[in-house]
């Protein structure tokens, strides 16, 4: 009973990571094709609360039920699918870090252009390029973490 619980906590988890990161995604392009800087500030002032709610927490969990669920299983560290799932994980949060910081920019940057009605400075358009960039690894190392974690292919 014990190791589905935490199984279950560690699915949950998985599941807030993607779907926090996807809605996050989401919202925050269709603010960015907007071209309004309040819109682009409301939203990103949202998704970074978000961010630290959701995604933080989640992503703090992920590595308790995972070593839970190692022990409960006997599984070790050593197993193609773990380790390889491991270094996806160190992955994503390499390129999860540093987005944190890249909303919190933008969302001011957006916030001074709404306050000054001055349009968005060129220093927003470069952290959205970044931000887009460094999406595509860190979303596309948690889908194959996930894919890893159902299917242990070695």
């Amino acid at each position: 009973m014990l190791f589905h619980v935490v199984e279950y906590l560690h699915v949950l988890g998985a599941v807030v990571i993607l779907g926090t990161g996807t809605g996050i995604a989401f919202f925050m392009l269709m603010a960015h094709r907007s071209g309004d800087a309040a819109f682009i500030a409301k939203t990103a002032e949202v998704v970074v609360i978000a961010d630290f709610v959701f995604t933080l927490s989640a992503v703090l969990l992920q590595p308790v039920t995972g070593a839970l669920l190692m022990w409960l299983s006997s599984t070790s560290i050593g197993e193609g699918w773990l380790a390889t799932a491991l270094v996806l994980y160190a992955v994503a949060g390499a390129f999860w870090v540093p987005v944190i910081f890249m909303q919190i920019e933008m969302r001011d940057l957006a916030r001074a252009a709404a306050t000054g009605n001055t349009p968005l400075p060129a220093r927003y358009f470069t952290l959205f390029r970044r931000w887009l960039l460094c999406g595509i690894p860190g979303f596309g190392a948690v889908l194959a973490i996930l894919w890893l974690m159902l299917v242990k292919p070695f």
